[in-house]
């Protein structure tokens, strides 16, 4: 039997209470990024658009919607860091999304401890379990199928240091996810989430 289907064209509006493309597109790590100017101010912003997209060199990236602070810096800088959002900096996370003047402090604002980077002159959140301190390797702009121009950004940028908490290393030497309580966006303007043991499944890929 045929399922009904809700079908739209995103250039023509979805016509429903709220876009879903967020929501089916999830949930999706928190791309939580603290970046400098070359000045030495400090900027921390929370993406929703973020990801992992190579092993080796481990090369992450989030997008801008808009040529924001993040960008600004790290277009300037070619640096940042990746800091893990866990459950209990939910709130602190949600502080730094405010939309502050230019040049005021987000982890002052949030309560947040900066703490200084190995290989790169970007601080990182102490709160925070794990950081990936990480060189620009692409600003993009993103284009549409017209290859015109979109105000929005990718930053890709390889990994070049990882700290991770001992406690979230189990006795092999195996990171424990779950134990790291991350928080996941969803859709919606609040919705996020968490993971459990409980919601746990292991497929092997087929040799």
């Amino acid at each position: 039997m045929t399922q009904a289907t809700y079908s739209y064209q995103p250039t023509q509006g979805h016509g429903l209470a709220h876009d879903p493309l967020n929501a089916i597109i999830a949930p999706r790590p928190i791309g939580w990024i603290s970046s400098s100017s070359a000045s030495g101010q400090r900027n921390l912003a929370p993406y929703s658009f973020f990801n992992l997209f190579n092993y080796q060199p481990p090369i992450i990236g989030f997008a801008s919607s808009g040529w924001k602070d993040s960008v600004a810096n790290i277009a300037e800088t070619k640096e940042f860091v990746w800091n893990l959002v866990t459950q209990p900096l939910a709130q602190a996370m949600n502080q730094t999304s405010s939309p502050l003047p230019h040049g005021q402090d987000e982890f002052a604002l949030a309560g947040l401890t900066p703490v200084k980077s190995q290989l790169i002159a970007v601080d990182r959140v102490a709160e925070s379990p794990v950081h990936f301190e990480c060189r620009l390797t692409q600003l993009i702009q993103l284009r549409d199928t017209q290859d015109k121009p979109i105000d929005s950004w990718l930053v890709l940028g390889e990994v070049v240091m990882i700290h991770i908490q001992t406690a979230l290393l189990d006795e092999q030497g195996v990171y424990q996810t779950v134990e790291a309580a991350p928080l996941l966006r969803a859709g919606g303007p609040s919705a996020y989430y968490g993971i459990s043991d409980d919601q746990r499944m292991d497929l092997w890929r087929p040799s």
